[in-house]
């Protein structure tokens, strides 16, 4: 990206940067990176339940970016198989922290997967998909929506967890199969070049109107049982929009205010009393759900392996 050259974090370049060293490549020697360890921040809070609230900022503001929009929009099916694709990317996200050996494979896939996707961004630049300022950019939004969406859902971090979810992070990002000259390397480091891609890079892309647009048609479940599926047919024209709504909400809600601001998405006082409200009702009722309700399947097997290993487990 050309504006991406100058940021301290992630560099700028052609597919041939990205894919040089890929460690999905036969001759590559390179140890598999570790996900996080089981017991770290990350491995509380991705596989919580309210996490799943907090995935659509995340991949809004992955779209924002020109490059990422401009793939999303010509190569994704998200709007022909919303549902499949969320269950994909549901999936793919778990691995990477709850995966343990699968952690990495997932990364090499994804790497594959994006190998052909190229074209030109909404402002007529040539983009690759793993041009490592593009691809690493994906990965960079997920601390920040992590760390702001907590504060509602769940607490305010300390400073040292917020080091520690930082570092965890970075983590994911090499089981990404990103290199670490393409990531700020610390917090101190990170800051500056996130200002940096909001002020130049970030804006509202036509995907980006098209995740916050409540008018946007999306069919029914395609997933669960037949039963629930056949009623959610027959109910949907009046389940959408409310859906719709609600998804709008939480989108720009749980963006960060800096994000919300460079993307131009509105937000007003009342919205925000309206979050804080449902996310107080949240922060006391998730805690005391049972482990089968609280956690996502993929956390939940991960943490019952992780308890049945332990010295006295």
């Amino acid at each position: 990206m050309s504006s991406a050259k100058h940021v301290r974090g992630p560099r700028d370049g052609g597919p041939e940067a990205a894919s040089a060293s890929d460690s999905e490549s036969p001759a590559f020697s390179r140890a598999d990176p570790e996900p996080p360890s089981p017991g770290g921040v990350l491995w509380s809070l991705s596989g919580d339940i309210r996490a799943l609230l907090m995935l659509p900022a995340a991949l809004t503001l992955q779209v924002a970016h020109p490059a990422v929009g401009a793939g999303v929009d010509e190569h994704s099916v998200f709007r022909t198989d919303p549902w499949g694709r969320g269950e994909r990317s549901l999936r793919s996200l778990q691995l990477w922290v709850y995966g343990g050996t699968e952690a990495a494979e997932e990364g090499r896939r994804l790497r594959v997967l994006h190998r052909t996707i190229q074209g030109s961004d909404t402002r007529g630049r040539r983009y690759h998909a793993l041009t490592p300022a593009n691809y690493a950019w994906v990965h960079a939004t997920g601390f920040p929506v992590y760390q702001h969406a907590a504060r509602y859902l769940i607490r305010p971090m300390t400073p040292a967890q917020e080091r520690a979810l930082y570092a965890e992070w970075l983590q994911v990002g090499r089981i990404l199969g990103i290199h670490d000259r393409d990531m700020p390397q610390t917090i101190e480091e990170f800051w500056p070049y996130w200002k940096k891609m909001l002020a130049e890079e970030i804006e509202a892309t036509p995907v980006v109107r098209e995740l916050v647009d409540v008018a946007q048609p999306v069919p029914p479940p395609d997933r669960g049982p037949w039963p629930l599926r056949v009623v959610l047919r027959a109910l949907w024209p009046v389940l959408l929009p409310p859906l719709a709504r609600f998804r709008r909400f939480v989108t720009i809600g749980l963006m960060p205010p800096d994000a919300r601001a460079a993307v131009g998405l509105p937000w007003s006082a009342e919205q925000e009393r309206r979050l804080r409200r449902m996310c107080a009702v949240l922060r006391v009722v998730v805690p005391v759900l049972p482990e089968r309700l609280r956690y996502l399947p993929r956390a939940r097997a991960a943490r019952a392996a992780h308890r049945t290993a332990a010295p006295n487990g």
